[in-house]
This record gives structure tokens, C-alpha cells and sequence, in this order.
């Protein structure tokens, strides 16, 4: 057993740099060229789910109850996504860990910006691109104080966070991802841990951006005589 157990911990050590090189890769690239349109989302979710908004300010006034199940239902589909992308890619066992990882960064920063306009909050400054980046930490487990962020810019505050991120992430998922080094297991490995790392980087946003829509919106409604819900808001009409 003693045998066993020395034989893998180099194993899991060399994964975890391959997993953690391919996060940082594929976040930074997501960073640069992955961008959910803010109108055309905006569009999609009045007709679609004819949610009563002309802009995104207004899913401040809604309440999150009427909110939670459009963001579940973004998170069901991010991770069914990611799980057929991780059954795919999971054929090739940790030879495909790169464009695998290419593509889950893609998926999970799609996912991160949509819950962030479900919520209200836009990312077309400077600042709003670092608050969804901070929301990404969180998302992944970590906890940054605002010190982080103090006298730099966003261009030098988001490959911190992504590298943290991608520190983070390859000693976490390592070992569980140690079943694609067998390229006839990790077609159905892949496509699992793919499905329940996108979910619960969801789950875990989704709380961090539904605490700041009740923080805001408190503070912004608290003293108006009626707190606006989504039936008191004038109707969309094209």
C-alpha cells in the first residue's frame, strides 16, 4: 500500500502542473476573446422569457426569486455543454487536456458573464470587468480582499486572479482527473467532472452575484414607498 501510495504522488504532481498550465491558458485566452453581447442577451431574455426589462439596471428591481430560475436554467445548460465538450475531448485521455480546457474556460466565462447580467451588473469598464473576474475567484473557491486590487490596473489585476485561479483549480482537480490518463475510461470521466466543475462553479457565482443584487438593490430601493416587482414594471413591447 505504502508502494502505491509514493507511486501516485508524483503522478498526481506532474497533472496538476498540466491542468493548471491549461487553465491559465485557456482562462487568459477566454479573457481576451470570449464576450457574451449584452444587447442580444438583453433581447433574448425579453422574448424568450419575456422578462419586463429594456435594460440591464432593471433586473435590479426584480425580485431574485423571479431571477433564480433563469440563472439555474443558464447553469444546466453550461454544464450539459460542458459535459458533452468533456466527452469529446475526454477520448483522448491527458492529450487533449489543452484544447479540453480551451474549451471549458470558454463555456465557464460565457456562464459567468450571463449570470452577471441576470443580476444587473454589466462589465463594459474597467471595474465592471474586474468585479466578474472577482466573481470568477470566488467561483472557484477563493477569497480576495480588496488589497488585491489596490493601485493596479484591470490589465494587471486579471491574469492575477486567472493565475490564482489556475493555481487553485490544478491542485483541486488533479487526482479526480487522474482517470484520463486511460484514454478508454476518460470519455465518460471527462464528461462527468467537466458537468459538476462547470455546476458548481455556477452554483457557487451565482450566490456571489445574487448577495450583490440584494446588497444594491436594498440600497437603492430601501427608501422608495414599494420595492418594484416584475409586474409593476411598464410591459416590453417591440
Amino acid at each position: 500500500m505504502a508502494r502505491k501510495a509514493i507511486s501516485r504522488k508524483p503522478q498526481s504532481g506532474w497533472t496538476a502542473k498540466i491542468v493548471r498550465s491549461a487553465v491559465r491558458k485557456g482562462l487568459g485566452r477566454a479573457y481576451e476573446q470570449v464576450r457574451v453581447d449584452p444587447q442580444k442577451y438583453l433581447d433574448h431574455l425579453r422574448r424568450a422569457h419575456r422578462l419586463p426589462i429594456r435594460t440591464w439596471d432593471d433586473m435590479l428591481r426584480l425580485d431574485p426569486e423571479v431571477i433564480r430560475p433563469h440563472a439555474e436554467q443558464v447553469i444546466r445548460a453550461s454544464s450539459k455543454a460542458a459535459a458533452l465538450e468533456g466527452a469529446g475531448f475526454g477520448l483522448g485521455g491527458m492529450l487533449t487536456i489543452v484544447p479540453d480546457m480551451g474549451v471549458l474556460s470558454a463555456i465557464t466565462v460565457r456562464l459567468l458573464q450571463k449570470l452577471s447580467l441576470l443580476y444587473g451588473f454589466e462589465y463594459a469598464t474597467e471595474g465592471e470587468t474586474v468585479d466578474l473576474w472577482l466573481a470568477a475567484a470566488s467561483a472557484a473557491g477563493l477569497d480576495l480582499g480588496r488589497e488585491f486590487l489596490e493601485k493596479r490596473a484591470v490589465e494587471q489585476v486579471v491574469p492575477r486572479i486567472v493565475d490564482r485561479i489556475a493555481i487553485k483549480v490544478g491542485a483541486e482537480i488533479a487526482e479526480k482527473w487522474s482517470g484520463r490518463l486511460i484514454p478508454i475510461l476518460s470519455a465518460g470521466a471527462g464528461g462527468t467532472l467537466n458537468y459538476y466543475f462547470v455546476r458548481s462553479w455556477g452554483r457557487r457565482a451565482q450566490r456571489h452575484f445574487a448577495e450583490r443584487h440584494r446588497i444594491l438593490r436594498e440600497d437603492r430601493f430601501s427608501h422608495s414607498p414599494v420595492l418594484l416587482s416584475p409586474l409593476s414594471l411598464p410591459a416590453y413591447s417591440k
